[in-house]
């Protein structure tokens, strides 16, 4: 299966929000910590995945802003 460079990015974008939001429901279930510090730290995940993967920073290959 051949995806174009704007479907891989498309899919780079969704797996950091999923993994931005698996560890809320971690962190608010089996942590149980107070769910305003889960929500806290779950926002981080995504900044960081993007931050460490170079690559990830071409967010203008799809979405409105798209040529």
């Amino acid at each position: 299966m051949k995806l174009s460079k704007k479907h891989k990015a498309a899919i780079k974008s969704y797996l950091r929000a999923v993994a931005a939001s698996g560890l809320t429901v971690v962190l608010a279930i089996v942590a149980d910590i107070r769910p305003e510090y889960a929500i806290l730290l779950g926002s981080l995940v995504a900044p960081i995945v993007k931050a460490i993967d170079p690559s990830s920073g071409k967010e203008a290959d799809y979405g409105l802003n798209a040529k």
